[in-house]
């Protein structure tokens, strides 16, 4: 994914994780269960952050998996020649 693309993607959870968490609209209401209704809002936005921070950080793909050549990666990923 290009770093324009992640961020792009990282804003859109973000914008989506605040939505939600302003919106009256929740899968566990506050009125209704008090500070357990919190839960679900603090699920969302503990997911949210989990998943900027992966689109951000450029994490390597999981162990077993190869990289594509050097040629596909973007600048930023290519390390420098030893």
């Amino acid at each position: 994914m290009s770093r324009g693309r992640a961020i792009f993607s990282a804003v859109l959870v973000a914008l989506g994780a605040i939505a939600y968490g302003a919106s009256p609209i929740d899968i566990l209401p506050e009125l209704v269960l008090g500070p357990l209704g919190l839960a679900d809002d603090l699920a969302i936005w503990v997911g949210a952050g989990v998943a900027i921070w992966k689109l951000l950080s450029g994490a390597r793909p999981a162990p077993g998996t190869t990289p594509p050549p050097a040629a596909e990666q973007p600048r930023w990923e290519q390390r420098a020649p030893e």
